[in-house]
Formats: structure tokens, C-alpha cells, sequence
């Protein structure tokens, strides 16, 4: 039929907003198995004409909400360019508490006081995780080892390694709220980078811990949260075209980023057919 039609000719990237608590695959899943009922089209058989090729450029916590930037038809190929380009972040993070995740979903694996750290003390530390930084991803993540996800193994109570810190980029970091224990970053940051990590990272420099307990992605790239990402409620084959034919203009626009020359083979576009 003609939806089916419409469904298959789309081709390009375009923007979600993902939902707190689902994983970006699961977000994906999703959203194919509604455009997919939408065009009438049954996905039990093999046929060709019945795959529909489609993916996410990043994956982003399920603690996380924000921006998740989706190809789909030959969009999928464009996707590893989100992987290395600029991210913005706002994250609240807590003193006082560290967890196993680095996140308010994790178990508490320390206390320490923070009635010593003060606004300026935390707005110079900053200072220190600006620009080109040498950072240790986080235990609980996507990158995998031996084929299995970081965060797979760790569940399963294997002993996982840290893995070795590497060069990432921080564009910009700066603080917007500091009510103790709570406070508020907005950070722009480069590929491979990880805003649990940094907040993790914070908490020890300040002679305390700190961990994440909310975050958002505000922008992919050029895909902003407020102006790009379609709500649920827009998954719809029509809302998703009309964003393709906005978003072609958006990415000729785009500024290129240097990339770092160190690259992270561990994050890679999920595609699904």
C-alpha cells in the first residue's frame, strides 16, 4: 500500500526523543515495530521488500532521556558521523554518594561528607576537565569485551577489568545550579565520552564522591532536543518524513568537528533490519 510505499522510500537521519528507563535499542525496537504496523507491513516472513534497515547513532543511558538520533534506509550509512561529533549534556549530580554505575541506578559503594566543598571549589575543579582530558569509562557500559557488553558481564557478576583511560574532549563544561548536595553541569563534549565518568571524577577531586542522578542529552550534532527530537506521539511515518526533508538542510549546515586521532572502536551505530 501506499504507507508501506512511503515507509521504505525514507531515507535519512532524523531525531527521537528518548523516554527514562528503555535502552536505546529497546527505543529502536520500538519505533520500528510502530512504523512497521502503521505501512500494514506483517514482519514474519524473510522477504526483502519486507526489511526495513534502521538505527541509532549512540547509545544513550536508560537512566537517560534526550536526543537520539536515528538513520534510517541510507541515513544508517551516515550514522558513524554522530558517533564522533559534538554532544551537550545536562547533568544533576549528587555529593556525598558513589554507586557501582555511576548513576542514581547503581547500589551506594561509598558516603563521605561534602559540607566542606563550596560553589567556587566546584567551578575551579572544572577548570581541570576542560578541553583534551584523559578519562576511564565507566564499568556499567556499552563498550564490550570479547563481544559481550561491559554491563552484560557485570550483571552477571563476572570480574571486569576497568578499562584503560584514553583522550577525550571537552569542549565546554560549566556549572549551573550548586545547591548542596545537588548540582547541575552543562557540558559539550566529543565521541567516547562519559558524563558518568566525569561526575565520578569531580566528586574525587573535591575529596568526596559524587555520582549522576539525572541526565539528559540537549543535542547530536546538529539534532537539538527542543527543535529536532520527535515526542512518541510523532512516531508516525508522516511526523518522521517531514523531519527527514527538515534535517537534510540542517546536516548541510553542520560544522565539522575535528576528530580526536585517537579513536574508540568500542562504540559502534546499532543498525537493525
Amino acid at each position: 500500500g501506499r504507507a508501506a510505499d512511503k515507509l521504505f522510500s525514507l531515507s535519512g537521519l532524523f531525531a527521537v526523543r528518548k523516554p527514562k528507563g528503555p535502552t536505546s535499542a529497546a527505543v529502536l525496537n520500538l519505533l520500528k515495530e510502530r512504523l512497521l504496523a502503521e505501512a500494514g507491513v506483517q514482519t514474519n516472513g524473510n522477504k526483502r521488500n519486507q526489511v526495513l534497515k534502521i538505527g541509532h547513532g549512540g547509545t544513550l543511558d536508560s537512566a537517560a532521556t534526550g536526543v537520539l538520533v536515528v538513520g534510517i534506509g541510507k541515513g544508517t550509512k551516515m550514522l558513524g558521523t554522530m558517533l564522533a561529533g559534538s554532544k551537550k549534556y545536562t547533568a544533576i549530580g549528587m555529593l556525598g554518594k558513589a554507586t557501582d554505575t555511576l548513576d542514581a541506578t547503581g547500589k551506594v559503594t561509598e558516603e563521605k561528607p561534602y559540607d566542606q566543598v563550596t560553589k567556587g571549589d566546584l567551578e575551579n575543579v572544572l577548570q581541570k576537565f576542560t578541553g583534551d582530558i584523559m578519562q576511564v569509562p565507566p564499568l556499567y557500559s556499552a563498550l564490550k569485551k570479547d563481544g559481550e557488553r561491559l554491563s552484560t558481564l557485570m550483571k552477571r557478576g563476572e570480574a571486569v577489568e576497568a578499562k584503560p583511560a584514553r583522550p577525550v574532549r571537552v569542549y565546554s563544561l560549566s556549572l549551573q545550579h550548586f545547591q548542596p548536595p545537588l548540582f547541575t553541569l552543562d557540558v559539550e563534549c566529543g565521541g567516547g565520552f562519559y558524563v558518568r565518568s566525569l561526575v565520578n571524577d569531580i566528586g574525587k577531586e573535591l575529596s568526596t564522591c559524587a555520582t549522576v542522578q539525572e541526565l539528559t542529552r540537549t543535542k547530536q550534532g546538529p539534532f537539538t532536543l527542543e527543535e529536532h527530537a520527535l515526542q512518541e506521539d510523532k512516531w508516525t511515518i508522516d511526523e518522521i518524513a517531514q523531519s527527514l526533508e527538515h534535517c537534510r538542510a540542517l546536516l548541510l549546515g553542520e560544522p565539522a568537528r575535528k576528530k580526536l586521532k585517537t579513536q574508540h572502536p568500542g562504540e559502534t551505530a546499532v543498525i537493525c533490519e
